[in-house]
């Protein structure tokens, strides 16, 4: 059985939020939208006590490695294009 596991971690600064209900809103926005979109799975799992720092875990499993890894680059190309936030770095890991 070839079971990939794809596994992208997301860092970002959230420049504007003034509090953890600012954050917790953005963050939310991008998860429900991404997790909509590309059958993925979001958590945030990281600075959940900072308002203006986030990691967020995207998971995704499938049968065909490339897919996934590509799939996964195209969450981080949204997450750098989010106006509501600087994407500090990312990191895809495949298992």
């Amino acid at each position: 059985m070839a079971t990939k596991l794809g596994l992208l971690h997301l860092d970002v600064m959230i420049g504007d939020a003034m509090s953890l209900k600012d954050k917790r809103r953005v963050v939310k926005g991008f998860k429900d939208r991404i997790a909509r979109s590309r059958n993925v799975s979001v958590a945030e799992v990281d600075h959940l006590n900072n308002h203006r720092r986030s990691v967020l875990a995207v998971a995704m499993v499938g049968n065909d490695g490339r897919y996934v890894e590509g799939a996964l680059q195209q969450v981080a190309n949204a997450a750098s294009e989010n106006r509501a936030w600087v994407l500090l770095e990312y990191e895809i890991e495949m298992i």
